[in-house]
């Protein structure tokens, strides 16, 4: 497919490093439907490797919280008068957003204005709080590629009638997904001590905010499973430093692996996870799982006017219940997490019991094929604007 001589071309937005993964598997797939396609935008490492040239790597800025962002205004503004001046030289044929709602709702405004198509990749969970947010999907963006079973029918009644389920990406990404056969067999050949994995999530903020929590619960763990042992899966090397610190402060003797979350997870008999699209993964595998989320005082106070959902897990909104119990505040919760954690190594039949009930729920949501579908659409939604235009 071309554009008079041209190739077509794709513009993406990604700030966060979960979507450039997917961003990176979509253009990927995008390339397999047109090997010609160009790429060029905001997003990571991965993204920049799958062939998209990058303006500026923002998944590695990860801007979270009010004060976050007012400290990153300057790069922020900047980055959106790049945005401007890059659509309107380079044209891309469509402008794909990845979540990130701040930022790309201010993406989808400046692309809407040069009359370029806005399509949404994983949308922000507008859903979930500050709903009246779907008039900015409605106003500048024409299709949204839902990952989760209920969003398209939540988008539809809302008006954005451009709204079409795919899957979650996520799922493609664990089928290919290669494990370390000699990292696991290292650690399976060390004891029979049961599993505990601690995650404490991709962003260097959550890690700091949750990273007590942890120590806590595994120390209370510890105290009451003593045939248990605790592996740290971190996200960065440079957030190596921040856990050993905190775990040396316990006592204990934990290890912390640096891009091990896969082989980890495979290992684990539960987990204690900050709460995030990790959540996924851990369904896929059928890890019994406490999530965590540590707010301050204000945040917490404020969770109950502003959300509109029961639950704040992936795996619980898809089952329209809680699998993974949430332990999420401002105060100590690591004795409720200890609980429930103990709980599952001690009562091998209640471990079993809700590996079944996540069996049952990834076999009927947790499938593959949710990039190439969201690719296909895209491919043909360009075909079919060229065509017109012809």
């Amino acid at each position: 497919m071309t554009k008079g001589k041209d190739a077509v071309r794709y513009f993406f937005s990604v700030g966060e490093p979960s979507g450039d993964l997917h961003a990176a598997n979509l253009i990927a797939a995008l390339q397999a439907l047109d090997p010609q396609a160009e790429c060029s935008g905001f997003g990571g490492d991965l993204m920049e490797r799958a062939g998209c040239e990058l303006l500026y790597k923002l998944a590695d800025q990860a801007i979270m919280g009010i004060g976050g962002v007012v400290k990153a205004l300057p790069l922020i503004l900047r980055l959106l008068g790049q945005t401007k001046q890059h659509l309107a030289s380079w044209r891309p044929d469509v402008v794909i957003l990845v979540d990130y709602p701040g930022f790309n709702w201010q993406v989808a405004k400046i692309a809407k204005q040069l009359d370029i198509p806005v399509h949404y990749y994983c949308p922000p969970q507008i859903w979930a709080w500050a709903t009246w947010r779907v008039r900015r999907m409605r106003a500048n963006v024409d299709r949204v590629y839902c990952c989760l079973p209920f969003e398209e029918t939540w988008f539809r009644k809302r008006g954005v009638h451009g709204a079409e389920y795919v899957g979650h990406p996520y799922f493609d990404e664990l089928t290919q997904r290669r494990l370390d056969d000699a990292f696991l067999e290292n650690q399976r050949g060390r004891d029979l001590r049961k599993v505990v994995a601690l995650l404490p999530g991709s962003r260097t903020r959550e890690v700091h905010q949750n990273v007590i929590t942890l120590v806590r619960s595994a120390r209370k763990i510890a105290e009451n499973v003593p045939n248990s042992r605790f592996l740290v899966a971190g996200f960065k090397e440079k957030q190596r430093p921040m856990l050993e610190k905190a775990i040396a402060r316990s006592g204990l003797n934990i290890e912390v692996h640096v891009g091990r979350t896969p082989e980890i997870i495979q290992l684990a008999d539960a987990a204690v996870s900050v709460s995030g699209s990790v959540s996924l993964e851990l369904l896929y595998h059928c890890v019994p799982t406490t999530i965590i989320y540590h707010l301050n005082p204000l945040y917490d106070a404020l969770r109950s006017q502003f959300l509109r959902v029961p639950y704040i897990t992936l795996v619980n909104l898809i089952a329209n219940r809680e699998l993974f119990p949430e332990c999420v505040g401002w105060r100590d919760l690591s004795t409720q997490v200890a609980e429930t954690v103990c709980g599952w190594l001690s009562d091998k039949e209640k471990r079993e019991q809700l590996r079944l009930e996540l069996e049952q729920l990834k076999s009927k949501h947790a499938q593959p094929g949710a990039t190439y579908r969201a690719a296909q659409m895209i491919h043909g939604s360009i075909a079919e604007d060229l065509s017109q235009a012809a």
